[in-house]
C-alpha cells in the first residue's frame, strides 16, 4: 500500500514543482519578493498556489464522481487523466527540442511578469504595506494561475489518483517553486537550463500516462 501512495505524492509534488519553475508565477514572486519582502510575497503566493490546488483537486474530482449511468461504465476519469498527460508530455517536449534559444522562455514569462506588476503599478501602491503586498501577491498569483499547466496537470491527476495525496503533494511542490522564486528566482533562472526541465518534465508527464493507463486497462 506504500508505493501506490508515495508514487502519487511524488507524482503531483515533481510535475507541479517541473511545471511551476520559469513560469509568470515564478517570476512574479521573485520581484515583488526582491523589490519588497520576501516573507510576505512568499505567504500570500504560496496561499494563493494553495486555494487553487484545492479548487483544481475538486474540480478533478467531479470527473471522477461521474456517474456510472452517464459513462457506461467507462472510466472517464482514468481517460482524461491520460489524454491531459500524454498532451501536456508531448508539447513539453516539442517546445523543448524546438526552441532554439534555451532560456527564451524564461525571458518571454520573466517579462510578462514585469509588464504585469508595471501596468498595476503593484511595487509603489505596496511599498511598506505589508498587508497590501500580501493580496497583490494573492490575487496576481490566482490570475496567472488560472488555466496554467500546473492547475490542468492536478486536475488530471486528481481525477485518476487519491485526492489527498494529490493536493499534499501539489501544496509541497509549489512551496519549493515558490521558496526557490522568493530566495533569488531570477538570478537562479538564469543558470538553468530550460530545455532541460522542459524535457524532464515532458518525459514524466508520458511516464505518469502510461503508468495511468496500465492501471486503467
Amino acid at each position: 500500500m506504500a508505493a501506490p501512495l508515495d508514487s502519487t505524492f511524488l507524482q503531483s509534488t515533481s510535475l507541479v514543482f517541473l511545471s511551476e519553475i520559469g513560469d509568470k508565477t515564478f517570476f512574479i514572486a521573485s520581484i515583488l519578493a526582491a523589490k519588497a519582502s520576501r516573507l510576505v510575497t512568499f505567504v500570500g503566493s504560496f496561499g494563493a498556489l494553495v486555494v487553487m490546488t484545492v479548487i483544481s483537486v475538486l474540480i478533478g474530482q467531479v470527473f471522477h464522481q461521474v456517474p456510472d449511468s452517464f459513462t457506461g461504465g467507462l472510466p472517464i476519469d482514468d481517460y482524461v487523466a491520460i489524454a491531459s498527460f500524454v498532451y501536456f508530455g508531448a508539447k513539453s517536449i516539442s517546445d523543448a527540442l524546438g526552441n532554439e534559444d534555451a532560456g527564451a522562455g524564461m525571458a518571454e514569462e520573466l517579462d510578462e511578469a514585469e509588464q504585469v506588476l508595471a501596468e498595476g503599478d503593484v511595487l509603489e501602491k505596496t511599498r511598506g504595506k505589508a498587508l497590501r503586498l500580501a493580496g497583490e501577491a494573492f490575487a496576481l498569483t490566482v490570475a496567472a494561475e488560472v488555466g496554467d499547466r500546473s492547475q490542468l496537470a492536478t486536475i488530471a491527476l486528481s481525477a485518476a489518483q487519491n485526492p489527498y495525496l494529490v493536493c499534499a503533494g501539489a501544496c509541497f511542490g509549489h512551496g519549493l517553486a515558490t521558496g526557490i522564486a522568493v530566495v533569488g528566482g531570477a538570478f537562479i533562472s538564469k543558470y538553468t537550463n530550460e530545455r532541460t526541465v522542459g524535457l524532464v518534465g515532458g518525459v514524466l508527464f508520458l511516464v505518469f500516462a502510461a503508468t495511468t493507463a496500465l492501471g486503467t486497462f
